[in-house]
């Protein structure tokens, strides 16, 4: 067991109203590498596809303590902005523009539909087994992650409901539940936009809202305000298909962390004319970005304030914690990179990389006069110097703005103390950095669990990050009367789930 929370500083009731038991994970990133452009494309193993159908068959057909499971996806179970396709004539209605043309098909309702369709084909085990795992009787709800933001729209989250029915074995339904056939097996399959919560229990989200790099202005209303067809593009967004996707060479994870010196190496490795090519990609992504940020202070993006309000007034409604707690939980989140243009310049390097032309050239012209002028020795050593702290202050900054290595487990493991204390909860659980891990909060009366990745490994895994698509999950079970909580921290194997042992920190 991960452990039996017994509250001690404070009583929380479970909802009464609650029967059933949780299974959480997040990031399985299907899709993520259909029709890459990039020749170097990782093909997905077929084990990551028959390990997440085995467990969701083990599941069916394990019965609960609370009678039936709730799945619980936290967030990018579909890679809708990873995959790059192309439709054929008549297929979308939206056209694409130009830069759909150039990087695959974008986030439009009807575009993010044909994407799902594509997704389904290819990973058809996966959603086969989804589907017999709702038609036994059981729950799924999808948590909107960054790179599932497309679920907003509500033909996309239809379309799925609607391949589950398809896939659902003949007759399934109805031995379920006795009526109601598709439509009740519909009901059954949930989405939420920003968090899942059981009171007393768990609150659950993907975590990308704490992601400088990955969040939204308005989580509630992720649209664009250049085009409400279409969904705003995160700073992550941006780089993943202006220059990660068309370049080989470059990971699909730890892209944010290189300099600019592996960018150059990079581009002199693609051969002649390959930094040009690069240069030029990120001269384009840094457009987007500005283009970005200058629709983030437009009128329109006031009126989609005004309907970020509205949603949360009726979410505040309808899960009956409260606005004034949604606020509090909205106060939480970072600001993306894209409302600054300090950060826009920090974030691709640009500041560092204009300090050292400035510092080059001055360095230059110095040592061009040194012959003639005798103050020219020591005015390059003040340059030198100069650039020396200048550099190390854009380095500080950054580290401050985005995190050391961009890497926001810390952000998460600190917000969700904050999250313990607002919801009044024994677990907080997220995903999003893909790296599994367990921390005692609040002095050991809450815990939060990043429930790790099903993603496949990188071909050379980072040394400090070990566990990427360890295929865990956590089960809670919701307290008998006068009972605490019990949660298990589960990996999959192939005999099935094991409890996955990784150091707890304090």
């Amino acid at each position: 067991m991960l452990h039996a929370i017994a509250w001690t500083k404070l009583h929380i009731e479970v909802d009464s109203s609650f029967s059933e038991s949780l299974i959480i994970l997040s990031d399985v990133h299907l899709g993520n590498d259909l029709g890459r452009f990039a020749a170097d494309a990782i093909r997905r193993s077929a084990r990551v596809d028959a390990d997440l159908a085995a467990l969701l068959e083990h599941y069916r057909d394990q019965p609960s303590p609370a009678g039936r499971w709730r799945l619980v996806i936290a967030g990018d179970l579909i890679d809708f902005v990873g995959m790059t396709i192309r439709a054929r004539d008549g297929e979308v209605m939206t056209a694409p523009n130009l830069e759909e043309r150039a990087h695959g098909l974008g986030n439009t309702a009807d575009h993010a539909r044909l994407k799902l369709r594509a997704v389904v084909a290819r990973h058809r085990i996966v959603f086969a087994a989804l589907a017999e795992f709702v038609a036994a009787g059981h729950s799924v709800t999808i948590v909107h992650g960054n790179h599932d933001v497309d679920f907003h729209w509500d033909s996309v989250k239809d379309e799925l409901r609607a391949i589950l029915g398809e896939l659902a074995p003949i007759g399934a339904t109805a031995q379920a539940d006795g009526a109601g056939g598709a439509a009740t097996m519909a009901a059954r399959v949930d989405f939420e936009p920003w968090f899942y919560y059981v009171g007393g229990l768990a609150y659950i989200e993907h975590g990308h809202q704490y992601d400088t790099l990955c969040s939204t202005e308005h989580v509630m209303a992720p649209l664009s305000p250049m085009d409400p067809q279409r969904l705003v593009r995160s700073f992550s967004d941006v780089l993943l298909r202006w220059v990660v996707r068309p370049t080989r060479g470059v990971p699909e994870y730890g892209h944010e962390g290189m300099g600019v010196f592996d960018y150059v190496a990079l581009g002199f490795g693609m051969g002649a004319g390959g930094v040009v090519r690069l240069a030029a990609r990120f001269a384009a992504a840094v457009v987007e970005l500005f283009r970005v940020r200058r629709a983030s202070l437009s009128q329109a993006a006031r009126v989609l304030r005004e309907e970020q309000e509205r949603r949360m007034a009726s979410l505040a409604l309808a899960t009956r914690v409260g606005v004034e707690r949604l606020r509090a939980l909205a106060a939480l989140q970072v600001p993306p990179v894209t409302r600054s243009a300090r950060k826009i310049l920090a974030s691709v390097l640009l500041d560092r990389i204009a300090l050292a032309v400035a510092a080059f050239t001055a360095v230059a012209l110095l040592i061009l006069a040194a012959p003639h002028h005798a103050w020219s020795w020591p005015m390059l050593a003040v340059v030198l110097a100069s650039w020396v702290l200048a550099h190390r202050f854009l380095s500080r900054q950054r580290s401050q703005w985005f995190g050391e290595k961009l890497d926001n487990n810390e952000v998460l493991v600190e917000r969700a103390g904050h999250l313990a204390r607002l919801f009044l909860t024994p677990f907080v659980v997220m995903g999003h950095t893909h790296t599994p891990a367990r921390v005692a909060l609040a002095g050991g009366s809450a815990t939060y669990v990043n429930v790790g990745s099903w993603h496949e490994p990188e071909p050379e895994p980072d040394a400090e990050r070990p566990y990427r698509a360890a295929r865990t999950h956590l089960v809670i079970h919701p307290p008998a009367p006068g009972a605490t909580a019990q949660a298990e921290f589960l990996a999959w194997s192939p005999a099935g789930p094991r409890l996955f042992r990784h150091p707890e920190r304090a």
